[in-house]
């Protein structure tokens, strides 16, 4: 196994870290989930960059990496919405986008077509990687809370700021789903 595809199972592994310390309580379990999101995301940067700069490009990672990027961004929107921070329709929009991209993904690899990633994907992507660390902080500083009024008025302000922003990636999230299926619609369907 090559480095780039070590760092894409890793990254699975991490996942898997970061989602158990998320349900555990304390400041410390959430200060250790946020370590565990970043190191997740910095294997997710780093075997591909280290697959094209040694051309260690494989079958398995180009399955794999976005299957482990989509696995540890759905794991996180998925516990944030049984925390009830984060609305469960955006979590069905976010994974059914996701489903449907992948099983495209794969239907078009069974015929001998490899669909790139686009520069819509990446920006949905960055922004998804934004909410889960303005939703970390928000969570840790939520942990912290003196119980003073002030600073509940400010974690109310914290969630309905989450929500508009999460507005924000879900709209981001359907147009680049729509913008994969338009730009590959002839590999795809055969239109």
């Amino acid at each position: 196994m090559n480095a780039p595809n070590l760092l894409t199972v890793m990254r699975i592994v991490l996942t898997v870290f970061f989602v158990f310390a998320l349900y555990q309580n304390g400041l410390g379990a959430k200060a250790l989930a946020l370590f565990f999101f970043t190191l997740a995301v910095l294997t997710d940067f780093y075997d591909g960059y280290l697959a094209r700069k040694y051309n260690l490009i494989s079958a398995f990672g180009k399955i794999m990496d976005p299957i482990a990027d989509k696995f540890l961004m759905l794991s996180a929107f998925f516990v944030f919405m049984q925390m009830h921070i984060i609305a469960v329709w955006m979590f069905i929009v976010i994974c059914a986008r996701e489903a449907a991209v992948t099983g495209l993904r794969l239907w078009a690899k069974k015929k001998g077509v490899t669909l790139a990633a686009e520069k819509a994907g990446k920006v949905k992507t960055i922004l998804q990687i934004v909410a889960v660390y303005l939703i970390m902080i928000f969570i840790i500083a939520a942990q912290s809370s003196v119980h003073a009024q002030w600073y509940a008025n400010l974690l109310s302000l914290g969630i309905k700021g989450i929500y508009v922003f999460m507005m924000g990636v879900v709209f981001v999230t359907i147009w680049s789903g729509l913008s994969f299926i338009g730009n590959n619609r002839k590999d795809i369907f055969g239109v």
